[in-house]
Formats: structure tokens, C-alpha cells, sequence
């Protein structure tokens, strides 16, 4: 694990609490992976700023959950996926997992969920995976 991710993971108790930037939870910390909010990984390279890995600039998301289905949100609602991004950029300002961001993360992803509850693949499976729509935090 890269060395600011792990003060990313250190400092907003992640660990401890068990739930990334999007409710999502997880067991370990090899399960985590860093995704850029503000300045992608491909312009950050362009641009010299080396990965872009900053706090400033990224949210720390369960890799098989939270970070694919952040994506998935992206190809297909490109709106939704601002207001996730926002929310997640509140909580790094703040420098803790706010209650209130992650009632509004839930209730953004609860919207997205019934709009394309009906939207398959190119296989024919749902787009929407079982294990998405299993977060963690839920309550307010």
C-alpha cells in the first residue's frame, strides 16, 4: 500500500471504523484502493504531478465494491457520480467520515439504484451487482 494512502487510512480511522468513503465495509486493509475525486490519474501523469496520489485529491473505496461500482456510476449517470464525488470531498475537508455525507452517499446511490434497477450489460446481467447495494452504513 502506497505510503499516503496508508496516512489516508491512518488518519481517518479506517481500520477501526470498517467502512470506506462510501459506507461500504471491509475486513482488511489490502481490500482498499485509492480513487481520484478531482484531478484523474492520467492528467496527473500528463501534467507531472506524478500518480496524483494527495488526500486533497482522492477518497479511499473497497476495491471490489465501492471503487467499481463509483465507475459503473460514472459511465452511466455522470450527474450521480458528481454528487458522490462531492459528498466525498466534504468528508476529506472535514478530515473525518461525516454521518451526514455518508446518509446522502447512501440516499445517491439508493436513486441511481431504483433509476437502473432494469439496466444489463452487454451479457445480459444486471448492472447493478448484489454486492453493491449491500452498504454498510445506512442509518442517519
Amino acid at each position: 500500500m502506497n505510503t499516503r494512502i496508508g496516512l489516508m487510512v491512518k488518519k481517518f480511522n479506517l481500520l477501526k471504523i470498517g467502512y470506506d468513503f462510501m459506507g461500504y465495509s471491509f475486513h482488511n486493509k489490502k481490500e482498499l484502493s485509492y480513487h481520484h475525486l478531482i484531478v484523474p490519474k492520467i492528467i496527473s501523469n500528463e501534467q507531472g504531478y506524478g500518480n496524483g496520489i494527495e488526500e486533497w485529491n482522492g477518497a479511499i473505496l473497497t476495491k471490489k465494491t465501492s471503487h467499481a461500482y463509483l465507475h459503473l456510476i460514472e459511465l452511466y449517470d455522470y450527474d450521480c457520480f458528481l454528487s458522490l464525488t462531492s459528498e466525498m470531498l466534504d468528508q476529506i475537508f472535514k478530515g473525518y467520515l461525516d454521518e451526514e455525507n455518508l446518509y446522502y452517499i447512501n440516499e445517491i446511490l439508493n436513486s441511481f439504484e431504483r433509476e437502473y434497477q432494469n439496466v444489463t450489460n452487454c451479457k445480459g446481467k444486471p448492472i447493478i451487482k448484489e454486492e453493491y447495494q449491500r452498504r454498510l452504513y445506512k442509518k442517519r
